[in-house]
Parts: C-alpha cells; structure tokens; sequence
C-alpha cells in the first residue's frame, strides 16, 4: 500500500495523472536523444527517418556509376571530342590570359590564342595520320624481306619437331600485304577520329572565346559555391601541368628514340620519333604503341638482330625516362599514383574508346575534382588516390 499523500511514479519517474485531471504538459514531450531507449535509431532507419546502411549506399553509388558509365560510352561519340576539346582550351588558357594582361585586344588576344590551338591541334593529327599512312605504304616494298624472314622461321620452327602440315597452315595465315590492309583499316580508323575535327574546331572556337571571361564568371559562382569551384580550379590546374609534363617529357624521349634509330639505321626516324611524342600523352603503353612501326621495319630491313636492337632501345629509354622518373613526376604534380593511373587508362579507353585512352589523366582528375574534392567529407579518400610519399609513410598522422 503506497504512504498516504503519494502519489504512485511509473518506472519512467513520472508521476501519472489523476482521473479525470488533465494531462502534465511535460507527459507529451519527446523523450530527449539521450533519453532515448536503446534501438530507437534504428527504428528510425527503418521507418524512413534515419540515414541509409552504409551497404545501401554502396550499392546505390555503384549502379549510380554503372549507369553513367554507360551513358557516357553511349555517348562517346559526343564526349571524347568535347573533353579534348576541353583538355585543349584549359591548356592554352594560360596564352590567353598573358595577352590580356599585356593590354592586347580582346578580339585579337582570342584569335592568335586560336591560332596556336588549331596549329598545336593539327600537327598532332597530320603526324598521326601520316605514320600509319607511310607505314602502310612502305610495307609491300619488303614482301621478299618478308618471305625470306618467314623461309627461315618456318625452317627453324621444323626442326623443333613442327610437322609441314602446321607449318603451311600457319604460313597461310602470313601475309604482308594483308598485314598492309590491316594497316589500311587502322587509317581508316584514324581518320574517323580525325573526321572529328571539324566538331572539335567549332566547339574549341566557342570555348575559347568563353574562356575570355571566365575569371570573372568564377569569381561570381566562388561566392555560392566555393568549394566546387576550388575543385574546378585544381582541376584545370592539375590538366595543365599534366599536360606540360607529359609534353616535356614526350620531347625528351622522342628525340632520344631519333637518335638510337639514327644509330640503327632505321628508316623514317624523324617519323617515328615524332609518333613517339604523340603516343607519349597515352599512360603506361604509349611507348609500346611508338615501337612497333620502327620495330617492324628494322625487322624486316635489317633482320631478328636489328629489330631486337631496337625493342631494347626502346625499351631502356621507356623504363628509365617514362617508367621511373615521368610517373614519379607526373603523379607528384596531378596527385595520380601509378596504379590509379593504369586504372584509369583502362576504364577510359572502354568507355570512351581511344580518346579515353588519350584523355585517362584529365577525365579522372575531372572525376576527383567533383566526387572528392569539392565535398569535404571526401577529401579523406584523396589519400588513397594519391601517390605515397616519405612524409606520410614516416608520420601516419601528418598531411600531405
């Protein structure tokens, strides 16, 4: 039996109302976050009003990417064009706004600006085209290189224990001039990416001339979101330097690559160090794609001995300049490291085609810079992007 004048408490601490008294104001209240029995978040989660499991995001993140992924390679026809010529207009930016403040006139700081882009521009595609082209044209000249190079591999293959039998089969399946039309059907493949010009011209036109304001146009959104455009702005940065270095460093292997073909005697070696530069904007393989024409024709100008001689070449030149020390630069400057690097060539190069593989670095900075960078709750993850340095590995806790 409860003490007269005591009034009963629940298990709560509250003491319940009277019959037929009215209700304490404070029995409504929410019970306080602190308050809050044990599983109370998650029935919240549950009913809607709490945040999502971390595995529901992931798998919303990951069909949200695979969605847009193939958005993208559906459109890439339209994408690759439009981000070189992006890639192109944030490189030369840098031209435009020195003329500027040289006090040149507007009109005309635009116009040798696109000068110098549409010069840069064609350069590269004429130098591309016209390797394939040279090399597809010089090929039937050596068909008796080519069938007496091939007389001696099927003679060596016989005395391996290979029977006749295989070994026609195999030299069927030989031919220089069919390897000459393949050459044909890469050209043709080449020239449908140059045939992409004349959109890349029009749109580089209009970026340009939009470039001419566009400090003023950032300064403007920098007061609604400055950390999107912070993240922009490293963005064209880091392209910029990319782009400076990979040019550099395309020069110095081009000219190295000339030098040891001139040594080997290779035919067209100004040719082939010239597709060496071009190739050195692809990551990872781009030497690869610059050996084989001088290799095919030490092969078959010189023999087994003088081709050998040159994949050495190259490929001393390539672990030495664009192995050991172009990586280490380049992942220093765009904050890139090598692994990410060969990722996103591959990933680009699926969506995109070969602009993808051309453009890997700036598409995935261009992904950084809106994922990561411009969400502070992100930036954490630039850690893991981002190639390891002595610091970090000395001091965990230290920054970058």
């Amino acid at each position: 039996m409860p003490a007269a004048g005591h009034e009963p408490t629940s298990r709560t601490g509250e003491v319940p109302a009277r019959p037929g008294s009215s209700p304490s104001p404070t029995s409504d209240r929410p019970v306080p976050a602190a308050e809050a029995p044990a599983g109370a978040s998650r029935s919240l989660a549950a009913d809607g009003g709490g945040p999502l499991p971390r595995a529901v995001l992931v798998l919303l993140g990951g069909a949200g990417a695979v969605v847009v992924a193939a958005g993208l390679r559906g459109a890439a026809g339209i994408v690759g064009p439009a981000f070189l010529a992006l890639t192109i207009a944030i490189t030369i930016h840098p031209l435009l706004a020195w003329l500027q403040r040289r006090r040149v006139p507007g009109w005309l700081a635009v116009a040798l600006t696109m000068l110098v882009a549409y010069a840069a521009l064609l350069a590269m595609a004429a130098g591309l085209v016209l390797a394939v082209a040279r090399l597809a044209t010089l090929l039937p000249g050596y068909q008796p290189q080519f069938t007496r190079l091939l007389d001696q591999t099927t003679g060596w293959l016989g005395e391996l224990g290979v029977t006749q039998q295989q070994l026609d089969t195999a030299v069927s399946q030989f031919d220089l001039n069919s390897l000459a039309r393949v050459l044909q059907q890469v050209l043709i493949g080449v020239a449908g990416v140059v045939s992409d010009l004349g959109f890349i011209l029009v749109l580089l036109f209009f970026l340009i001339i939009d470039s001419s304001t566009l400090p003023q146009r950032l300064e403007a959104a920098a007061t609604e979101r400055p950390q999107l455009v912070e993240a922009l702005t490293g963005f064209a940065r880091a392209t910029r330097q990319y782009i400076v270095v990979s040019t550099v460093f395309g020069l110095l292997v081009s000219l190295v690559d000339v030098a040891a073909l001139y040594w080997l005697d290779v035919p067209l070696p100004w040719l082939w160090g010239l597709l060496a530069f071009i190739t050195n904007y692809v990551p990872n393989i781009g030497f690869v794609l610059g050996l084989i024409p001088p290799a095919l024709l030490a092969l078959l100008e010189g023999g087994v001995r003088q081709a050998v001689l040159v994949i050495v070449a190259y490929s001393v030149i390539n672990t030495v300049i664009q192995s050991l020390i172009q990586p280490k630069v380049v992942g220093d400057t765009v904050g890139l490291s090598i692994t990410v690097t060969f990722l996103s060539l591959v990933f680009w190069t699926f969506v995109i085609g070969p602009l993808g593989a051309l453009l890997a670095v700036p598409l995935s900075l261009l992904t950084k810079a809106l994922l990561v960078d411009a969400d502070p709750a992100s930036r954490w993850l630039d850690l893991l992007f981002a190639p390891v340095h002595k610091g970090a590995r000395d001091d965990p806790d230290g920054e970058r």
